[in-house]
């Protein structure tokens, strides 16, 4: 089991140092055996808004760690040109020594596609288009593509990339489809459980395992499945409870509108467009609740071992611990020695189970 870091804030109000906790926690991560950081792509909302190019954020964590891996957690990729993906990471790849990966989304909110809003009616099959593509440039092919005078040009990428093989992702918001798509085109799949328990996520997972086929023929690659979870782990559960109630109450109320499928699956037939402010409240104290008992890495150190057993024993092979939910920096970073400490005690029960 591995175990990464991953952002998503919203921005708030405060002006200052709002890139401390991407950069210390990376530090982190670097020195504390994580596989990975990932940044997200997120346009035009306070909600995510810090994270407008996951590329310009991967190319700073390059600079300032030596080990873990880098990670788009996603490229919405019917936002861009694919040669442009496929440049940009090939420069975090080369500033990273070889350190860079992934994720690629369809996306789904229109305001975003103010950016190419030619590819909105068809963005599922852009980004099925673009793994291919992107994969044979990451490769040095020469791929041919229409230039400025209307004829073909066929163009390579540079700077060349460091790694052969580009590790690739996609991500899903909880469609079999794309599990069964992401295992037939050998990639790795991200995913969280907004909308989807573990049973579900469970069938979902065997699913992709079932349509993986290795993009390089490895019979022994059986693909990579990370699971998003938000985290903070303590001495005591219900100080943790107390100290993320707020924060993650407020993160869940600006995200109101990306939040309609997880209240869609928990409770059918209501309208979130209709409800009044007190409806909302309840349902973010409700969505709350769910999240902190069933679908996030919260409590301590012995809580969070069961909840990643659990985990492995479903097929997640990466937790990537989504940590900047409204929470202060202080005491997230501080949090992590916990979190080190939960993914020690993940590799000693894997070492016991296994004898070695």
């Amino acid at each position: 089991m591995e175990f990464s870091l991953f952002y998503f804030a919203d921005t708030g109000s405060s002006t200052d140092n709002r890139y401390r906790l991407l950069i210390e926690g990376a530090k982190f991560a670097d020195t504390h055996g994580f596989s990975a950081v990932w940044t997200p792509e997120r346009h035009f909302h306070q909600f995510g808004g810090l994270y407008p190019n996951p590329a310009v954020t991967g190319a700073a964590l390059a600079t300032v760690t030596e080990r873990v891996a880098i990670r788009a957690g996603s490229v919405v990729s019917p936002l861009h040109h694919p040669a442009r993906i496929a440049e940009e990471w090939s420069v975090v790849d080369n500033l990273s020594n070889g350190r860079a990966g992934i994720s690629l989304a369809s996306g789904w909110n229109a305001v975003d596609f103010t950016l190419r809003p030619e590819n909105y009616a068809r963005n599922k099959d852009v980004l099925l288009e673009t793994v291919d593509t992107v994969r044979r440039l990451w490769r040095q092919e020469a791929v041919a593509f229409t230039d400025g005078s209307g004829g073909t040009s066929r163009i390579r990428i540079f700077p060349p990339p460091v790694r052969p093989e580009l590790p690739l992702w996609l991500t899903s918001a909880g469609s079999e489809e794309t599990f069964r798509q992401a295992g037939a085109l050998g990639t790795g799949l991200l995913t969280h459980l907004l909308g989807q328990d573990l049973d579900e996520l469970a069938k979902k997972i065997a699913l992709y395992r079932q349509s993986y086929v290795s993009p390089v023929g490895d019979p022994e690659d059986r693909g990579h499945v990370a699971l998003m979870l938000h985290t903070f782990i303590g001495e005591d559960r219900d100080e943790v409870r107390e100290t993320v109630r707020e924060p993650f109450s407020a993160y869940l109320r600006s995200s109101i509108g990306l939040f309609k499928r997880a209240v869609a699956a928990d409770m059918p037939g209501v309208d979130l467009d209709r409800l009044t402010p007190a409806d909302v409240q309840f349902l973010v104290s409700h969505a709350f609740d769910r999240f902190f008992d069933d679908g996030g890495l919260f409590g301590t150190v012995a809580d969070g071992l069961r909840t990643v057993e659990r985990l492995g024993s479903i097929g997640v092979d990466d937790i990537a611990c989504l940590i900047d939910f409204g929470v202060p920096a202080p005491l997230v970073l501080d949090g992590l020695d916990r979190l080190d400490r939960l993914r020690l005690a993940r590799q000693a029960a894997e070492a016991d189970r296994t004898g070695r």
